[in-house]
């Protein structure tokens, strides 16, 4: 019991440690080399596999008329698009600036929408998932309008314009966020005994995140190993993503907690989808930016595991006083 207690408790650090451990075994055994190409293409399947059936689970508990934009949401994406907007501008105006590789990764870890796993997180925090999954589907389709306008400017590619990058950013974010959602809605109405049956399983969409966060960072070791950056441009990114990191997530909160979300606030601001961040950096900045993805992911989860630890100890000194 001891043991189902701690993995239980301690289910992000766990997931982060093996998902670290399990790719620098598996890419140090020559034997198992030519199973790689087939191993990074199921690892594709996998992922939104995982991701999809958590959201969809997730967004059984919520009601379509909880879906509600507030209006402390533009608080949080003039936030968002602004500094992003302003350090594209920076790098426009000054192209060969030797902060451009940090300045890069720092606007991915801004602009960077909600991670799909937020609302998992938030609800074990005790918030509110539909205001975190309302959140997530404003700041998805603000990122699809306002990076194709900014990255081209930031990073002039040829071949690159708004249209182009404005239709591979929706089709690489919004089937993986609507799909689940609609699927959701369609089994509370359509298959009301079955909705009721899989409102049963209240922790499962967490440890399919566990899960799927072993992969993803899995996938941030790769990068991270593949970089073809400097050790001093990987330090900075490193170190301007944890502050990225804590910034948003002290703002979010300070913004949430006037309107009654602390939680909410700072998850949906925090919390990033970082798997988005690797694939933009590499899609539309510098390659060595996509590090910035990488080191967000583990920065971020440390910050949920310290929360869900603190939520632990108030519930159970509640639990104390109440006995």
């Amino acid at each position: 019991m001891d043991i189902v207690r701690f993995v239980k408790n301690w289910t992000l650090p766990i997931s982060m440690v093996t998902g670290a451990l399990s790719y620098f075994i598996y890419v140090n055994i020559p034997q198992l080399a030519p199973t790689r190409p087939v191993v990074s293409e199921l690892i594709n399947y996998v992922q939104p596999s995982l991701i999809f059936c958590m959201l969809f689970l997730t967004f059984c508990k919520v009601k379509p008329a909880q879906l509600k934009p507030k209006k402390w949401f533009l608080k949080l994406a003039l936030f968002q698009g602004g500094l992003f907007t302003l350090m594209g501008l920076y790098l426009a105006a000054c192209p060969d600036t030797p902060l451009r590789l940090v300045t890069e990764g720092a606007m991915l870890c801004i602009i960077c929408p909600t991670a799909t796993a937020c609302a998992v997180v938030t609800m074990r925090l005790g918030g509110d998932a539909a205001i975190v999954t309302t959140y997530t589907i404003f700041i998805n389709l603000l990122v699809s309008l306002l990076a194709p306008v900014v990255l081209p400017i930031a990073h002039p590619q040829a071949g690159i314009s708004f249209l182009p990058a404005f239709y591979t950013i929706i089709h690489k974010v919004f089937p993986l966020l609507i799909c689940p959602l609609l699927a959701a809605w369609f089994v509370r109405y359509a298959l009301p005994s079955l909705h009721q049956y899989l409102l049963k399983f209240k922790d499962l969409a967490f440890y399919l995140w566990a899960i799927a966060l072993a992969l993803a960072i899995a996938i941030t070791c790769k990068s991270l190993m593949h970089t073809d950056g400097s050790i001093w441009d990987i330090l900075g990114i490193a170190l301007v993503s944890a502050i990225c990191c804590l910034i948003q997530f002290v703002y979010g909160k300070w913004v949430g907690k006037k309107v009654g979300y602390k939680i909410e606030g700072g998850q949906m601001l925090g919390q990033k989808n970082t798997v988005f961040i690797i694939w933009l950096g590499y899609t539309f900045l510098s390659p060595a930016t996509t590090i910035a993805g990488g080191c967000y992911s583990v920065w971020h989860n440390l910050m949920n595991t310290w929360q869900l630890y603190q939520k632990r100890k108030a519930d159970e000194l509640a639990a104390k006083k109440l006995s």
